[in-house]
């Protein structure tokens, strides 16, 4: 005996069908949106580790040649259409005339004539006498910044550090 009440179920509904594509045009822009913060969390997480690094090396670096420098000899000016303080020249106990500038972007780095790029992503660098009786202590800030993604979001990194200079 047949049973007449049994219906094959062979296919989708037209409705059940809408509703499927529905639902996976939801899950895949949420899906893109999800990424694309992750994306945007990855490289601003990943700038501010590269410029923390950055400033953490030249900060090391300009503190070991002032540490090795003559007090006597610090001289702190600009550039020509630079900001203000932003360049100091010493000679080290060894002879050597060291120059640190800021030319629009570029942190230099002059030894004896050797000319080296320190950073493409400065700024804002400083060097000042934080107290003017005491013209062995020299103050130096850097603020370094970097583009992100294609909104123009930015990281900043701001350091600074006071260094007393032995000679």
């Amino acid at each position: 005996m047949v049973n007449i009440y049994k219906k094959q179920n062979l296919g989708w509904t037209l409705v059940e069908v809408l509703i499927i594509i529905t639902i996976l045009g939801i899950l895949s822009l949420s899906v893109y949106e999800l990424y694309l913060q992750i994306w945007r969390f990855y490289r601003l997480s990943n700038a501010q580790r590269v410029l923390q690094q950055e400033a953490r090396n030249i900060l090391d670096l300009i503190v070991w040649n002032l540490r090795n420098g003559r007090s006597d000899t610090i001289v702190i000016s600009q550039n020509s259409g630079q900001p203000y303080y932003s360049k100091i020249q010493f000679q080290t106990i060894e002879g050597s005339t060291v120059t640190y500038y800021q030319q629009n972007r570029k942190l230099v780095q002059v030894i004896d004539n050797n000319t080296k790029v320190l950073s493409n992503n400065v700024t804002y660098f400083t060097a000042v006498f934080p107290k003017s009786y005491e013209m062995n202590i020299v103050s130096i800030a850097l603020t370094l910044e970097m583009y992100v993604y294609d909104i123009k979001k930015k990281a900043l990194h701001m350091a600074s550090e006071k260094v007393m200079v032995m000679n």
